[in-house]
Protein backbone atom coordinates (compact mmCIF):
# COMPACT_ATOMS: atom_id res chain seq x y z
CA UNK A 1 0.00 0.00 0.00
CA UNK A 2 1.29 3.61 -0.70
CA UNK A 3 2.09 6.50 1.31
CA UNK A 4 -0.56 8.10 0.22
CA UNK A 5 -3.02 5.46 0.68
CA UNK A 6 -2.27 4.94 4.14
CA UNK A 7 -2.63 8.17 4.87
CA UNK A 8 -6.05 8.22 3.36
CA UNK A 9 -6.81 5.04 5.46
CA UNK A 10 -5.85 6.59 8.38
CA UNK A 11 -7.83 9.87 8.28
CA UNK A 12 -11.04 7.57 7.44
CA UNK A 13 -10.31 5.65 11.08
CA UNK A 14 -12.88 6.32 13.40
CA UNK A 15 -15.77 8.34 11.25
CA UNK A 16 -19.06 6.38 10.84
CA UNK A 17 -19.63 7.58 7.18
CA UNK A 18 -23.52 6.69 8.05
CA UNK A 19 -23.52 8.44 11.25
CA UNK A 20 -24.61 12.43 11.95
CA UNK A 21 -22.19 13.99 13.87
CA UNK A 22 -23.16 17.44 16.08
CA UNK A 23 -21.43 20.21 14.86
CA UNK A 24 -19.06 20.72 17.39
CA UNK A 25 -17.46 16.63 17.34
CA UNK A 26 -17.59 16.64 13.32
CA UNK A 27 -15.01 20.00 13.76
CA UNK A 28 -13.00 18.14 16.17
CA UNK A 29 -12.85 15.41 13.82
CA UNK A 30 -12.19 17.17 10.64
CA UNK A 31 -9.33 18.85 12.68
CA UNK A 32 -7.20 15.72 13.69
CA UNK A 33 -7.28 14.63 10.26
CA UNK A 34 -6.14 17.74 8.15
CA UNK A 35 -2.79 16.48 8.73
CA UNK A 36 -1.21 17.83 5.25
CA UNK A 37 1.97 20.08 5.29
CA UNK A 38 0.09 22.53 4.26
CA UNK A 39 -2.79 24.59 6.07
CA UNK A 40 -6.13 22.66 4.55
CA UNK A 41 -8.97 24.66 4.04
CA UNK A 42 -12.38 23.38 5.87
CA UNK A 43 -14.90 23.29 3.44
CA UNK A 44 -18.77 23.49 4.05
CA UNK A 45 -20.75 21.16 1.62
CA UNK A 46 -25.01 21.79 1.65
CA UNK A 47 -27.53 19.29 -0.22
CA UNK A 48 -30.70 21.66 -0.56
CA UNK A 49 -33.84 20.71 -1.68
CA UNK A 50 -34.23 22.84 -4.63
CA UNK A 51 -33.96 22.94 -8.76
CA UNK A 52 -32.01 25.42 -9.57
CA UNK A 53 -33.26 25.28 -13.17
CA UNK A 54 -36.02 27.18 -11.93
CA UNK A 55 -35.67 30.70 -11.58
CA UNK A 56 -37.83 30.82 -8.54
CA UNK A 57 -36.12 27.84 -6.78
CA UNK A 58 -32.25 29.66 -7.34
CA UNK A 59 -29.73 30.21 -4.32
CA UNK A 60 -27.06 32.66 -3.99
CA UNK A 61 -25.73 35.17 -1.87
CA UNK A 62 -23.34 36.38 0.37
CA UNK A 63 -22.00 35.47 3.91
CA UNK A 64 -19.64 37.62 5.76
CA UNK A 65 -17.92 35.03 7.86
CA UNK A 66 -16.97 36.62 11.11
CA UNK A 67 -13.93 35.13 11.45
CA UNK A 68 -12.31 35.55 8.18
CA UNK A 69 -11.54 33.07 5.86
CA UNK A 70 -8.10 32.25 6.01
CA UNK A 71 -7.36 33.07 2.55
CA UNK A 72 -5.62 36.35 1.00
CA UNK A 73 -8.42 37.23 -1.52
CA UNK A 74 -7.40 39.14 -4.73
CA UNK A 75 -9.71 42.01 -5.54
CA UNK A 76 -10.65 43.66 -8.91
CA UNK A 77 -12.08 46.99 -8.83
CA UNK A 78 -14.42 48.61 -12.48
CA UNK A 79 -14.39 52.73 -11.17
CA UNK A 80 -13.19 55.35 -12.28
CA UNK A 81 -12.32 59.00 -10.88
CA UNK A 82 -13.06 58.87 -6.73
CA UNK A 83 -14.54 56.04 -6.66
CA UNK A 84 -10.98 54.48 -8.11
CA UNK A 85 -9.00 56.50 -5.78
CA UNK A 86 -11.54 54.88 -3.10
CA UNK A 87 -11.07 51.60 -4.25
CA UNK A 88 -7.54 51.76 -4.17
CA UNK A 89 -7.70 53.48 -0.66
CA UNK A 90 -9.68 50.59 0.62
CA UNK A 91 -7.26 47.44 -0.51
CA UNK A 92 -8.21 46.61 -4.12
CA UNK A 93 -5.45 44.60 -5.78
CA UNK A 94 -6.08 45.86 -9.31
CA UNK A 95 -8.09 49.59 -10.04
CA UNK A 96 -9.42 49.88 -13.84
CA UNK A 97 -11.67 50.74 -16.74
CA UNK A 98 -11.20 49.68 -20.32
CA UNK A 99 -7.54 48.87 -19.68
CA UNK A 100 -8.95 46.53 -16.95
CA UNK A 101 -11.51 45.12 -19.71
CA UNK A 102 -8.74 44.88 -21.95
CA UNK A 103 -6.53 42.55 -19.38
CA UNK A 104 -9.31 40.47 -19.10
CA UNK A 105 -9.97 39.31 -22.00
CA UNK A 106 -6.11 39.00 -22.77
CA UNK A 107 -6.43 36.01 -20.48
CA UNK A 108 -5.09 37.74 -17.02
CA UNK A 109 -8.06 36.94 -14.49
CA UNK A 110 -5.57 37.22 -11.49
CA UNK A 111 -8.34 38.08 -9.10
CA UNK A 112 -10.94 36.52 -6.66
CA UNK A 113 -13.64 39.02 -6.50
CA UNK A 114 -14.65 41.47 -8.71
CA UNK A 115 -16.40 44.45 -7.57
CA UNK A 116 -18.08 47.20 -10.53
CA UNK A 117 -19.56 50.93 -9.73
CA UNK A 118 -23.24 50.55 -11.38
CA UNK A 119 -22.05 53.06 -14.07
CA UNK A 120 -19.77 50.62 -15.15
CA UNK A 121 -21.58 47.61 -15.58
CA UNK A 122 -22.59 48.98 -19.58
CA UNK A 123 -18.49 48.27 -19.78
CA UNK A 124 -18.71 45.11 -17.69
CA UNK A 125 -21.13 43.81 -19.55
CA UNK A 126 -18.98 43.42 -22.44
CA UNK A 127 -16.91 40.25 -20.24
CA UNK A 128 -19.95 38.66 -19.48
CA UNK A 129 -18.75 35.17 -21.34
CA UNK A 130 -15.96 35.36 -20.00
CA UNK A 131 -16.30 36.54 -16.11
CA UNK A 132 -19.49 34.52 -15.24
CA UNK A 133 -18.48 31.24 -15.71
CA UNK A 134 -15.48 31.55 -13.37
CA UNK A 135 -17.93 32.65 -11.02
CA UNK A 136 -16.68 36.21 -10.91
CA UNK A 137 -19.63 38.32 -12.69
CA UNK A 138 -20.10 41.97 -10.66
CA UNK A 139 -24.31 41.21 -9.25
CA UNK A 140 -26.27 43.89 -6.78
CA UNK A 141 -27.53 41.04 -5.37
CA UNK A 142 -24.23 40.05 -3.35
CA UNK A 143 -22.96 43.51 -2.77
CA UNK A 144 -20.40 43.39 -5.71
CA UNK A 145 -21.93 46.08 -7.74
CA UNK A 146 -22.08 49.09 -5.94
CA UNK A 147 -21.18 52.75 -4.85
CA UNK A 148 -19.82 52.04 -2.17
CA UNK A 149 -16.79 50.20 -3.70
CA UNK A 150 -14.52 51.05 -0.56
CA UNK A 151 -17.08 49.10 1.91
CA UNK A 152 -17.13 46.39 -0.83
CA UNK A 153 -13.44 45.73 -0.98
CA UNK A 154 -13.07 45.68 3.00
CA UNK A 155 -15.56 42.71 3.06
CA UNK A 156 -14.18 40.85 0.94
CA UNK A 157 -10.69 41.09 2.41
CA UNK A 158 -12.44 40.58 5.34
CA UNK A 159 -14.06 37.23 4.77
CA UNK A 160 -17.34 37.84 2.94
CA UNK A 161 -17.75 34.47 0.34
CA UNK A 162 -19.96 34.40 -1.85
CA UNK A 163 -21.91 31.44 -3.00
CA UNK A 164 -24.19 29.86 -5.48
CA UNK A 165 -26.27 26.76 -6.31
CA UNK A 166 -24.96 24.10 -7.99
CA UNK A 167 -26.70 21.95 -10.65
CA UNK A 168 -27.10 19.17 -8.31
CA UNK A 169 -28.66 21.43 -5.68
CA UNK A 170 -25.48 21.83 -3.84
CA UNK A 171 -24.09 24.72 -2.35
CA UNK A 172 -20.09 24.93 -1.05
CA UNK A 173 -17.60 27.26 0.44
CA UNK A 174 -14.71 27.47 2.11
CA UNK A 175 -15.05 28.88 5.84
CA UNK A 176 -11.72 28.69 7.28
CA UNK A 177 -8.59 26.66 8.34
CA UNK A 178 -7.54 23.76 9.31
CA UNK A 179 -5.28 25.94 11.73
CA UNK A 180 -8.24 27.74 13.22
CA UNK A 181 -9.53 27.40 16.86
CA UNK A 182 -12.51 24.79 16.94
CA UNK A 183 -14.73 27.54 17.90
CA UNK A 184 -14.11 29.93 15.36
CA UNK A 185 -14.60 27.10 12.53
CA UNK A 186 -17.87 26.46 14.63
CA UNK A 187 -19.22 29.81 14.10
CA UNK A 188 -17.99 30.45 10.64
CA UNK A 189 -19.65 27.37 9.27
CA UNK A 190 -23.04 28.48 11.57
CA UNK A 191 -22.52 31.67 9.98
CA UNK A 192 -22.92 30.42 6.71
CA UNK A 193 -25.55 27.73 6.92
CA UNK A 194 -27.52 30.65 8.10
CA UNK A 195 -26.60 33.15 5.47
CA UNK A 196 -27.76 29.92 3.37
CA UNK A 197 -30.58 29.60 5.11
CA UNK A 198 -32.10 32.49 4.62
CA UNK A 199 -31.30 33.15 1.11
CA UNK A 200 -33.94 30.10 0.93
CA UNK A 201 -36.03 30.83 -2.30
CA UNK A 202 -39.38 30.85 -2.83
CA UNK A 203 -40.09 27.98 -5.50
CA UNK A 204 -38.58 25.63 -2.81
CA UNK A 205 -40.78 22.98 -1.57
CA UNK A 206 -40.46 20.48 1.09
CA UNK A 207 -37.48 20.53 2.86
CA UNK A 208 -35.00 23.12 2.34
CA UNK A 209 -31.72 22.10 3.78
CA UNK A 210 -31.23 18.09 3.76
CA UNK A 211 -28.03 17.05 4.66
CA UNK A 212 -24.82 19.10 5.62
CA UNK A 213 -21.18 17.68 5.50
CA UNK A 214 -18.01 19.76 5.93
CA UNK A 215 -14.13 18.23 5.42
CA UNK A 216 -10.83 19.34 4.65
CA UNK A 217 -8.63 19.80 1.53
CA UNK A 218 -7.12 16.59 1.80
CA UNK A 219 -9.39 14.83 4.69
CA UNK A 220 -12.67 12.52 4.33
CA UNK A 221 -15.79 14.17 4.83
CA UNK A 222 -18.27 14.53 8.01
CA UNK A 223 -22.05 14.05 8.09
CA UNK A 224 -23.41 17.02 10.18
CA UNK A 225 -26.72 16.98 12.33
CA UNK A 226 -28.56 19.88 10.39
CA UNK A 227 -30.24 20.64 13.89
CA UNK A 228 -26.93 21.22 15.64
CA UNK A 229 -26.05 23.90 12.71
CA UNK A 230 -29.23 25.45 12.41
CA UNK A 231 -30.60 25.73 16.10
CA UNK A 232 -33.30 22.91 15.00
CA UNK A 233 -34.18 24.86 11.50
CA UNK A 234 -32.54 21.90 9.56
CA UNK A 235 -36.29 20.86 7.87
CA UNK A 236 -36.94 24.89 7.54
Amino acid sequence: MSNIAKRVRSTREGIDRTKLYPLSDAVKLIKERATAKFDETIEVAMNLGVDPRHADQMVRGVCNLPNGSGRTVRVAVFARGNKADEAKAAGADIVGAEDLVERINAGQIDFDRCIATPDMMGLVGRLGKVLGPRGLMPNPRVGTVTPDVAGAVKAAKGGAIEFRVEKAGIVHAGVGKASFDADKLTENIRAFADAVSKAKPTGAKGTYIQRIAISSTMGPGVKIDPATVMGGQGAA
